[in-house]
């Protein structure tokens, strides 16, 4: 028998392949199994559930249990923790960070997934700490507070680290420069402020950087050059500042950039069109500005271009043709001009186009129906001229149309309700010419989710074959000329929003209404609808916003109302609800704005409102007494409006010291007392309408401490009333009103935006009885439109100080006992437009110069002791020059004199002669006898 004799090659190759394969111990550790053991028992001890991570049983290996994976060596130890989203969302027991301490006992653990857990308190630094051999730790969607402990930064190995959407703040630490291998670092979503650490930019294995939606300010530095393999930044929803410099071209990997909602500036930097890769680029919401250059095109790799909300113009150039991978392009809210690029048809590919908020004014171009993919098509709010293209019906999967409020002309196109796609539909709105054909019968293809038609000119009763779309949810009539009731077929429908504004219906609201849990919007101000309001108007608990204002609504208002837990505005303004009872709103936490003025009601000023409330106007009805002293407890109240009432009591004791009030009209009241000195304390107040009452005293100087009156208020942007998750979308946007607040404004009752009131300033204490003088102190007042403190007592001077309100408009102190010189200083006053000091005691010469100039109107001096100045026609003693006729006569007596002396002398000359020759002869002739 042979012998069969193995190589040494052979045995050597057999040795290495055996101990290649991995031969697994029969469990992992057991101090890693107890500790993993040790943490589902905490766990399911504080949420009081069994179900909790069932696999992990003391029975089996540790290494095959869910959510665990282990090494592939003989040891088996754990490696990986997968315990992402264990906890349930809605969990009633918190669930604190120390839960995992017994996981720091498992050394070897490579990657950690705690995500979505909301955890809670601070993240334990030593315990991470022990972990040294971690790469990849996810930490993302809990409620960890504090800061980045320092032991993290010993954590050298690390290459993915998320800890977005926590509650972590501070700054950013320099140590975060300290790892050296981190490809992805992701801490947005969290509270961090202060200057991004320039250490963080030399991370050059960093190819995912995402900061976004902290409090970071200051400006980017230059060195964030040093991140060469970066193909994500994300820096949006910040405070950053400064221009964008050429710094952003030097990533040639980037894939993906967002620097939007933030405080940049200056032009958009060329360098960023250099970036080849590009498929994302979002700067939108800042206050960027210049052209759109045309190497945008350039960019042919970018599929989504947002530049909306800031300050670009110019023509959009030809070039974004060349974009023909982009899918979404959005310039909104700029101040782009001009027409829609005709190379815009090559983007073939375009699903969303948002061009809305410009100032375009070229017709839409009949390639706009030639993007196949279009869904989203946005041209709203321009001034778009012509009619609606008739190819805009080839956009077969097109979702929504926005082309309201442009200066479309033309009859609507009942084929657009033949888009079968189309699930939402904004046409007309302000300034359209549009023209609904109101005898059209309309058998709508669609499927609509909102439909506005405001200001189309539809007439008649609400259209019956909006009944057809069963899935809408928004309706907007409104500025039509509607006519009839509120009918019940739309009362049954289940809508998210319901405005028919500025329209002629009647009748009474149908309690139908009020039984649908979906409703969030009703808004029917300006009809003439009547009766009172259902009862059951509480049922429809999910209202957020009731406008109701101008109708003919009548008695109380139901008590079911507070039951409208979600309600934020309440406007039942200008109506004729009476009674003196009133729901308890107490327990309506977001109810914000309320708006009961111009009605019937009488007693005492309710107080059953939420401590929460902001805007308060019962302005216009018959309330009585005292201004409550629980009105201090509104601690973030900002607008009280009580004018047109019958209020009484001492001013200095009912004044409401609420440090956030801005606005306090007591106009038109009974109101007795003195102003107290401690007005000053209301560190916000802006307007100040004390008119018409019977005020005592002298005008306090610190007054003139007000903050809000100096300081020069900078312009609205934004509905501060409401939360930004309201006022941002766009169905409250469009349609949330509020009512303007009506002051004494250059002589005459004006409404005030209500939206912009933070650009005003106000101090009106006219029809009074103040004495004493006007203290010099209120020339700090810098931020003052207009103060008025006409027919009241006051005597003295006008200070000189007055010549540094450099923002009044409107200066009244007519009715008093001033006298004295009206100051030169007042020709300072670039925005003086009314300056009006009749019936005082008044003397002197009426300032020149500047708008002082302009003062002609004769009634505003009228009926002073003696004022002179060329704005009255009346020439001032000083200005009186030696008269013209006294200088003729003088001349002319002159004149005479010299004429008589040289006509006199030589006829006196000769006479003379004559007379001594007489005399001569005669004595000749005596001679001669």
């Amino acid at each position: 028998m042979a012998t069969t004799r193995t190589s040494p090659l052979l045995m050597l190759s057999i040795f290495f392949i055996l101990n290649s394969i991995p031969i697994p111990s029969s469990s992992c550790p057991i101090h890693q199994k107890q500790a993993l053991l040790q943490f589902k028992s905490t766990l399911t001890t504080i949420l009081n559930s069994s179900s909790l991570l069932e696999s992990w049983n003391p029975n089996s290996d540790c290494c095959s249990w869910d959510l665990v994976n282990c090494s592939r060596t003989k040891t088996r130890t754990v490696t990986e923790l997968h315990l992402s989203d264990i906890v349930p969302t809605f969990t009633p027991v918190p669930v604190f960070s120390h839960i995992l301490t017994p996981l720091f006992h498992i050394q070897t653990l490579k990657l950690l997934d705690i995500s979505m857990n909301w955890m809670r308190g601070e993240i334990p630094g030593d315990g991470f700490a022990n972990l040294t051999e971690l790469v990849h730790l996810d930490m993302m969607q809990n409620s960890f507070n504090g800061s980045i402990p320092d032991q993290f930064f010993r954590l050298k190995n690390l290459r993915y680290l998320d800890m977005s959407e926590n509650r972590l703040e501070g700054g950013l630490q320099s140590e975060l420069g300290s790892f050296p291998n981190l490809t992805t670092l992701k801490l947005s979503l969290n509270r961090f402020h202060g200057s991004i650490p320039p250490q963080l930019f030399e991370l050059e294995s960093l190819q995912v950087l995402n900061l976004s939606n902290n409090i970071l300010q200051g400006v980017l530095s230059s060195r964030l050059s040093g991140l060469k393999n970066l193909r994500y930044l994300d820096l949006n929803s910040n405070s950053l500042q400064g221009m964008l410099g050429p710094e952003l071209g030097s990533f040639p990997n980037l894939i993906s950039l967002r620097l939007s909602s933030n405080l940049f500036h200056g032009s958009i930097p060329s360098e960023l069109f250099e970036l080849e890769f590009l498929q994302i680029l979002d700067l939108s919401n800042n206050t960027l500005k210049g052209v759109l250059s045309p190497k945008v095109g350039n960019l042919r790799n970018l599929e989504s271009l947002k530049l909306n909300d800031n300050f670009l113009s110019g023509n959009i150039p030809e070039e974004v043709g060349n974009l023909t991978k982009l899918r979404e392009f959005s310039v909104g809210k700029n101040h782009f001009f001009g027409g829609i690029p005709s190379s815009i048809e090559n983007i073939k590919g375009l699903e969303s186009l948002d061009l809305s908020e410009n100032s375009f004014s070229m017709e839409i171009p009949a390639s706009i129906g030639k993007l196949p993919n279009m869904i989203l098509l946005d041209l709203s709010k321009n001034q778009f001229p012509g009619p609606i293209p008739p190819s805009i019906r080839n956009l077969s999967k097109l979702e929504t149309l926005r082309l309201h409020n442009n200066k479309l002309a033309g009859e609507i196109p009942t084929w657009l309700f033949e888009i079968k796609t189309l699930k939402n539909l904004f046409i007309g709105g302000k300034e359209s010419n549009l023209i609904w054909n109101n005898k059209a019968k309309i058998v709508p293809r669609c499927s609509l989710q909102q439909l506005s038609m405001s200001s189309c000119g539809i007439s008649g009763e609400i259209p019956e074959w909006i009944s057809s779309q069963k899935d809408l949810i928004f309706l907007d009539l409104s500025e039509n000329q509607l006519e009839g009731g509120f009918p019940d077929w739309l009362a049954e429908m289940e809508f998210e929003g319901i405005v028919l504004s500025d329209n002629n219906l009647t009748g009474a609201l149908p309690p139908r209404l009020f039984e649908s849990m979906s409703l969030l919007i009703l808004a029917l101000s300006r009809n003439n609808f009547s009766g009172e309001l259902p009862e059951n108007i509480g049922n429809a608990k999910g209202i957020m916003v009731l406008m109701l204002s101008d109708n003919n609504f009548s008695g109380q208002i139901p008590k079911s109302m507070a039951s409208i837990f979600l309600l934020m505005l309440l406007d039942l303004s200008k109506n004729k609800f009476s009674g003196d009872s009133f729901p308890i709103f107490r327990d309506t936490r977001h109810l914000v704005y309320i708006d009961l003025s111009y009605n019937d009601f009488s007693g005492k000023i309710p107080m059953n409102f939420s401590l929460d409330t902001r805007i308060l106007s019962l302005g216009g009805n018959r309330f009585s007494g005292d201004l409550p002293r629980t009105l201090t407890k509104f601690v973030n109240l900002e607008h009280l409006d009580v004018h047109d009432n019958e209020i009484t009591g001492n001013f200095q004791d009912i004044l409401p010291q609420i440090p956030t009030l801005q606005v306090l009209s007591l106009r038109n009241n009974s109101v007795e007392g003195f102003i107290p000195r401690t007005i000053s304390n209301i560190t916000s107040l802006r307007i100040l309408d004390l008119s018409g009452n019977n005020l005592i005293g002298s005008i306090p100087p610190e007054i003139a401490n007000l903050s809000s009156m100096i300081k020069t208020p900078q312009m609205s942007t934004s509905d501060y009333i409401l939360p930004s998750y309201v006022t941002n979308v766009d169905i409250f946007n469009n349609v949330i009103e509020f009512q303007d607040l009506i002051v004494n404004w250059k002589k005459s009752f004006q409404g005030l935006a209500s939206r912009n009131l933070d650009i005003y300033s106000l101090l009106d204490l006219s029809e009074n009885q103040i004495s004493g003088e006007i203290p010099a102190s209120l020339g700090n007042l810098k931020s003052l439109k207009v103060l008025n403190v006409s027919h009241n007592r006051i005597s003295g001077q006008i200070p000189v100080s007055f010549g540094d309100l450099r923002d009044v408009e409107s200066l009244d102190f007519s009715y008093n006992e001033l006298s004295g010189l009206i100051p030169q200083t007042l020709s300072k006053l670039d925005q003086l437009t009314i300056l009006d000091v009749s019936n005082n005691r008044l003397t002197g010469k009426i300032p020149m110069g500047g708008q002082m100039d302009t003062m002609n109107e004769l009634d505003y001096f009228q009926n002073n002791n003696g004022l002179c100045g060329m704005q009255i026609g009346i020439i001032c003693p000083e200005d009186i020059p030696p008269p013209e006729e006294n200088k003729e006569e003088d001349d002319k007596e002159l004149w005479f004199l010299w004429e008589g002396t040289w006509v006199g002398f030589p006829v006196g000359f000769f006479s003379s002669i004559l007379v001594m020759g007489y005399f001569l002869n005669f004595l000749n002739f005596f001679k001669f006898w």
